[in-house]
């Protein structure tokens, strides 16, 4: 995790949790123009559009007081969706057992790209069997990890 994506999340988690949310992750995509800021949320119960609502409202008055990032961006709140990302380490322990796919950054023995079953974490290689092989791969290798629907 950057060190901006660190701050951002050590900002809106107590927000977010004060509200009765989980925070999943934060994103940050800058861009030419606009950038995108995403803060991933969950709840038991599921989330809706006014729950993204009050959370954005909370969450934009942190940034205005806090101005943690540069130039123009847009704020969305989302839900994790079917296709959940992974962000935290805790992520890539709670979901073991599920399969996932692997975005890598830059190529790791030959590959970009990985989808297999998630095995878990041991302390900094992410688990992941794939047709039958073990595989570790270095946690700061990892771009984007995210579920695999069932639907």
């Amino acid at each position: 995790m950057d060190a901006l994506t660190e701050r951002l999340t050590q900002l809106f988690e107590p927000v977010v949790e004060g509200l009765g949310f989980e925070l999943i992750g934060v994103e940050y995509h800058p861009g030419r123009g606009e950038g995108l800021l995403r803060v991933y949320i969950d709840h038991a119960d599921g989330i809706s559009v006014d729950d993204c609502a009050r959370v954005s409202h909370q969450v934009s008055g942190v940034l205005d007081v806090e101005d943690p990032v540069s130039g123009r961006y847009r704020l969305e709140i989302s839900s994790p969706g079917f296709d959940r990302p992974l962000i935290r380490e805790r992520d890539y322990v709670r979901f073991a057992g599920h399969e996932v796919k692997l975005k890598l950054a830059g190529l790791w023995e030959g590959r970009r790209k990985l989808r297999g079953i998630l095995q878990g974490l041991e302390g900094q290689d992410v688990l992941i069997e794939e047709e039958g092989q073990s595989l570790r791969v270095p946690l700061d290798r990892i771009e984007k990890g995210n579920l695999v629907s069932d639907l």
